[in-house]
């Protein structure tokens, strides 16, 4: 077993907080007092190589079948977000599956049919106390129906904002500020957020922490984490860089 699943399965979470660790790209795991796990558009194999060459750069760490997941949510059916080498696994152990109705198809091109629930803009669902909300994003005609998802989980609210291009009418709606934690792309690639500009959403969204991802995993996709760390330091926001495999609790 390799470490960030050590750590994971090691990290105790106090009542009412929230263990979040980056697992590099926009993959992330959060784990709740109780114990209950959630992946969250983990990247683990090279599909996105094998289907687009996009090569990956980034090390792995953390084999599918290391963690036994209670939920597996995809924010859109794109390979580096929905990994289609990797779900069957994660989801071997009994997990339910929840994701934007667009990863319904793969859904059943991989012949996943059982305990799964597919979510529009707006739809929620609440199991194990743990509340999930799809909430708007815009990621181009490639990906209409990709969600932002809203995570409340012992009163901690998770805005993970999911691939999304700048978009300030979304970013002014209550319902997604005063967040615990944003979690943000900066590639600036493929109609995502670069630096700057997830600098800009972080003071929109009065979020009290945030942390930026989906960077450096291809060498196609870009990213600027040190523009970042300036921009949120310019505009006095607290923010937190990850290295990957790193998790905080909040």
């Amino acid at each position: 077993m390799g470490k960030l699943a050590n750590d994971v399965i090691g990290t105790i979470v106090p009542k009412g907080n929230v263990a979040v660790f980056w697992a590099g790209q926009a993959g992330f795991i959060i784990k709740t007092p109780n114990n209950k796990l959630i992946a969250l558009d983990l990247y683990l194999s090279d599909c996105c190589e094998r289907y687009f060459g996009f090569k990956r750069v980034m090390p792995y760490l953390l084999e599918a079948h290391e963690l036994k997941f209670d939920y597996v949510v995809a924010s859109h059916a794109h390979y580096d977000h929905f990994d289609v080498d990797s779900i069957p696994l994660l989801l071997a152990g009994g997990a339910m599956f929840i994701g934007a109705v667009d990863t319904k198809s793969e859904c059943d091109r991989l012949e996943i049919k059982n305990n799964v629930r597919f979510l529009k803009c707006f739809d929620e669902v609440t199991l194990d106390g743990i509340k999930i909300k799809g909430v708007p994003c815009d990621h181009g005609e490639l990906a209409p129906d990709a969600l932002g998802l809203w995570f409340e989980i012992e009163g901690k609210k998770i805005y993970f904002m999911g691939d999304t291009a700048f978009r300030k009418d979304y970013f002014e709606n209550e319902a997604v500020k005063n967040a615990d934690l944003l979690i943000a792309p900066i590639n600036g690639m493929f109609g995502n957020l670069n630096s700057k500009e997830a600098c800009c959403a972080a003071e929109m969204l009065k979020a009290k922490m945030t942390v930026p991802c989906h960077f450096w995993n291809f060498a196609d996709h870009g990213g600027a984490p040190n523009e970042f760390i300036s921009g949120m330091k310019e505009k006095g926001l607290n923010y937190k860089l990850l290295r990957i495999g790193e998790g905080i609790i909040i």
